[in-house]
């Protein structure tokens, strides 16, 4: 194994993006707007700080709408923000069974 064999840590998305299209005059412009490594919704803690710690205080949810990432609400603690983050929302069909 060669020094730079590997592209990056193993607990993170591969970096690696796919080619342009030759025939999509909008590709390298669609390409911009992916979000930073592909995580189209993240959430911070209000006061902040670390994400792991003071798992009670509520957290600001942040959506990307294609150019930066825009505030979509709040939630009361670190599992809340971690469900909507994962898509599963308390009260919806998907999550109360």
């Amino acid at each position: 194994m060669g020094k730079h064999s590997r592209p990056g840590p193993p607990n993170q998305p591969s970096r690696a993006v796919p080619r342009l299209d030759d025939g999509d005059p909008l590709a390298a412009y669609e390409k911009r707007r992916r979000p930073p490594l592909d995580v189209h919704r993240r959430h911070r803690p209000l006061h902040g700080g670390g994400g792991h710690l003071r798992p009670d205080e509520p957290r600001a949810l942040e959506e990307w709408n294609g150019f930066s990432y825009e505030p979509a609400g709040t939630a009361a603690n670190l599992t809340e923000a971690q469900r909507w983050v994962n898509g599963t929302v308390p009260g919806t069909g998907a999550a109360a069974e």
